[in-house]
């Protein structure tokens, strides 16, 4: 799910070249660096320091490779999907709590504007400043536009539907996580009782190589 949500978070992040790192990422693994660095026209150390930035929030991980000949390492980058996803859920309930707060104030509460400044203020700051625009002394009006409202329900809905589809996101990737670790751990354990009847017929095999060792001996001694 490729969100504008994403780009702005991830160009807070570590600017505008992150966006375009995340666009070339998203939905493939192991992407080599020096590719990224020709598609977004950067060098590569201005590429890794963007990366770099994006690690030390856990959104990238890399693996790397030593080149042989050149001795040099090439890092090649995944997009940690879940870390994304956490990090979004986490800006929405902010984002959603805050809007939410403001919709439960601007119903309680009364406003005022300055209609030469196009100003809105709450009535305490309204009443401190004597219900005059401090920016050019206009009488403050009181602010009854109902637009403000709907303003706020429309985002608090928009952000609500993207954080369901986030929460789903997240809940699917947990979901494949733990299928694969599951097939992880049941592949080792297959893998261990394998080793153990390995084990278990290699005794078997050198017990009975002993018996006859020990056989072979009593017959000597007769």
């Amino acid at each position: 799910m490729h969100t504008k949500l994403l780009d702005d978070i991830v160009g807070s992040i570590a600017g505008k070249p992150a966006v375009d790192i995340v666009n070339i990422l998203y939905g493939k693994k192991n992407v080599n660096e020096f590719l990224i660095a020709k598609k977004i026209k950067m060098t590569i150390n201005q590429t890794r320091n963007v990366l770099y930035k994006l690690s030390d929030f856990g959104l990238v991980s890399f693996t790397r490779k030593k080149d042989k000949r050149k001795g040099w390492y090439t890092y090649f980058w995944t997009l940690n999907l879940d870390k994304i996803y956490e990090l979004m859920e986490k800006i929405l309930y902010k984002e959603l709590d805050n809007l939410r707060n403001q919709l439960k104030s601007r119903k309680e509460k009364r406003f005022y504007i300055c209609k030469t400044c196009d100003k809105d203020v709450s009535e305490e700051t309204a009443l401190l400043n004597n219900f005059s625009c401090r920016e050019c002394g206009q009488v403050y009006e009181l602010n009854t536009d109902p637009k403000i409202i709907k303003e706020l329900e429309s985002k608090i809905n928009k952000f609500e539907k993207e954080q369901e589809a986030v929460k789903s996101e997240l809940e699917e990737l947990r979901k494949a996580h733990k299928k694969k670790a599951e097939k992880e751990e049941k592949k080792l354990k297959k893998a261990k009782k394998k080793a153990r009847k390995k084990t278990k017929k290699k005794k078997k095999v050198h017990k009975k190589k002993a018996k006859k060792k020990r056989k072979k001996k009593k017959k000597k001694k007769t």
